[in-house]
């Protein structure tokens, strides 16, 4: 009896922990029904088919504390020493932890500083993207493609395109998507696309390119499954409020 009692907790401690990695991690709903109805068996299960993998997420985890603690011993250098590399470094990593005002507002000095470099109108672009300062974000990534069209494999040029889209440009918007999309494929790229259809009416186009999105999945490699996975989840999002076909 103790060792059925002892097989049945472990079984409800491995089903509580698919169940919190799979709220988190959000994979296929299909393994909702193998946690809760194969009990600690189908957990099992569950943990060594996705948690396990998951386990490369433990790296970026501390890789994103090293960032933090990268960036609080830059705060500290450039209050005594401004310098233009450090300034431009605590940038980066606030654009990377989602501080995006403290980053646009560094970004501010370097370009003050040094013009030479297009990466700064990039990621100050980014920043202001991000806070939906769109406006703002349009002379940077204008500057950005027009010296380099190519930048960051076409995600400048795909950035370009959703500012002159929401700035309510659709046939410059409609242009620049069709040149990024030329070569990129980049679900981010897709989804903004899917995204600026809809916003002028082009339904059924805006369903085929999120559907796109989804198209990747069966056969990309599991850990880019993993990390594709917002997009997968916005495009299924984007297709439920289209109307239907």
């Amino acid at each position: 009896m103790e060792i059925i009692g002892l097989s049945y907790r472990w079984g409800v401690i491995l089903q509580v922990a698919a169940i919190l990695h799979f709220v988190q991690r959000r994979p296929d709903n299909f393994w909702l029904w193998v946690i809760l109805m194969g009990g600690g068996l189908g957990s099992l299960v569950y943990i060594f088919v996705e948690v396990l993998p998951d386990a490369g997420l433990v790296k970026l985890s501390f890789e994103g504390m090293s960032r933090r603690r990268r960036a609080r011993d830059l705060e500290a250098i450039v209050h005594d020493n401004p310098a233009i590399g450090n300034l431009e470094e605590l940038a980066d990593l606030y654009l990377e932890e989602k501080q995006f005002s403290k980053a646009r507002q560094l970004y501010d000095k370097v370009i003050a500083s040094r013009t030479d470099s297009i990466d700064p109108f990039y990621r100050r672009g980014l920043a202001a993207i991000a806070m939906e300062d769109f406006p703002s974000a349009l002379p940077d990534l204008e500057k950005v493609v027009a010296k380099d069209p190519k930048y960051d494999f076409y995600r400048a040029i795909g950035a370009l395109a959703l500012v002159h889209g929401k700035a309510g440009d659709a046939q410059r918007a409609e242009t620049l998507f069709n040149q990024a999309l030329e070569i990129s494929t980049q679900s981010e790229t897709y989804y903004n696309y899917a995204s600026f259809l809809a916003g002028v009416g082009r339904s059924r186009e805006a369903r085929e390119w999120a559907e796109r999105i989804l198209a990747k999945k069966p056969t990309m490699p599991r850990y880019l499954r993993r990390r594709e996975r917002p997009w997968f989840r916005k495009a299924t999002s984007l297709i439920k409020q289209l109307p239907a076909t």
